[in-house]
């Protein structure tokens, strides 16, 4: 089969190389052409049609700022795909762009998936109708996907989440904690916190610099920021003063007591490896006027939209030093708190049930495709 896949920022490469891993199992003769990242490059063994740090682009004042490169980038896509000819396009998560192409696959007459839905019941729920309209089969990644599509009377599939399994492999490696601190200059006595600024350069922007006011209120500990070596340099030069791990934040949440997430994907990975956290999330004022208007979900944290609850604490745009500075104090302080948050991760574990997503998709994928 011949399959083309779309993914347009960081999370998206990963879970694209993991099935682009997984099809290549089912489907002896399977072939790859895509959009996405060094991860996708590793598995296909080919470069990517367009790289994500072309494609990344966040809010409504950097896409307008970029219309002219995203405009080339869907051209372009759309005449490799008439040109590839593929068996199915599949495409990951980035709707702003996935779902013009979605309508244009499908009108072209050909069959297109989507793995990882987007988070339409977060904002603009009647995209819904485009997705049904467009879309010949979406894996979700959460449970709770299944019974909001139903709304509209479109049956989606959860065969599991991603993340759990990228998790759960990277924990399989044989690691020592004190050989992994030294190697990286750090204290093997002084407790980590983890920063966790987010793969967009708009969010490094208004994240990172209040991360690193928290990071010097707490002289007891050492913290370490997750870098994506992807996005410009000197975006990171605020935390010159502390330790950066690159193109890895699992290494940083392996060693981490607790942690400063900018709300996303990322804040389900930290839970996964089970570390407290304050959720953060911080952007230009027009967009977050703009998200006040549009946003129709109770949480933004994925823990705390699957849990339906605050297991974590989720803070927003204002005075971000001052309130993540006391909710890390608790974190840090009360034990029974800590131990509480750990618990409620459990629970969402439970609910998203065992690895293996990736795998059972590609079969799922494989299948419908052979029928």
């Amino acid at each position: 089969m011949k399959y083309f896949l779309i993914a347009g920022e960081a999370s998206g490469d990963i879970h694209g190389a993991n099935l682009i891993r997984e099809l290549k199992k089912v489907d002896a003769g399977a072939q790859f052409r895509f959009f996405g990242g060094d991860q996708m490059a590793g598995q296909a063994g080919m470069e990517p049609l367009r790289h994500i740090k072309d494609m990344a682009f966040m809010g409504a004042v950097d896409v307008i700022k970029n219309y002219g490169k995203i405009k080339d980038n869907l051209q372009f896509c759309k005449q490799q795909i008439i040109d590839y000819k593929p068996d199915v396009v599949i495409l990951i998560d980035y709707p702003g762009f996935n779902l013009k192409i979605a309508e244009f696959a499908h009108n072209e007459g050909f069959r297109v998936f989507y793995y990882i839905s987007p988070k339409i019941w977060a904002w603009n729920k009647k995209r819904a109708h485009k997705i049904k309209r467009y879309i010949d089969r979406m894996f979700v990644i959460f449970p709770f996907e299944v019974d909001f599509y139903k709304k509209y009377n479109y049956d989606v599939e959860y065969l599991g989440n991603p993340t759990v399994d990228e998790v759960y492999e990277y924990l399989q490696v044989p690691y020592n904690d004190e050989t992994f601190l030294r190697g990286h200059g750090l204290n093997t006595q002084k407790p980590v916190i983890g920063l966790l600024p987010g793969s967009r350069k708009q969010e490094l922007k208004y994240l990172l610099p209040v991360m690193v006011k928290v990071a010097k209120k707490f002289p007891d500990y050492q913290f370490v920021v997750a870098g994506m070596s992807i996005l410009p340099p000197e975006l990171y030069d605020v935390a010159k003063d502390l330790t950066i791990i690159w193109d890895n934040s699992y290494d940083v949440l392996r060693i981490s007591y607790a942690a400063l997430v900018t709300s996303g994907t990322a804040t389900l990975e930290t839970a996964l490896f089970g570390v407290p956290q304050v959720v953060m999330y911080k952007t230009g004022w027009l967009q977050y006027l703009i998200g006040r208007l549009v946003v129709s979900v109770k949480f933004f944290s994925l823990l705390n939209i699957i849990l339906g609850r605050e297991a974590v604490k989720e803070l927003l745009q204002h005075s971000m030093v001052r309130r993540a500075t006391k909710e890390l104090r608790r974190i840090l302080d009360d034990y029974k708190y800590y131990r509480r948050i750990q618990a409620d991760y459990k629970e969402m574990a439970d609910i998203l049930g065992p690895a293996g997503s990736a795998e059972r998709t590609a079969r799922r994928i494989f299948e419908l495709l052979s029928r």
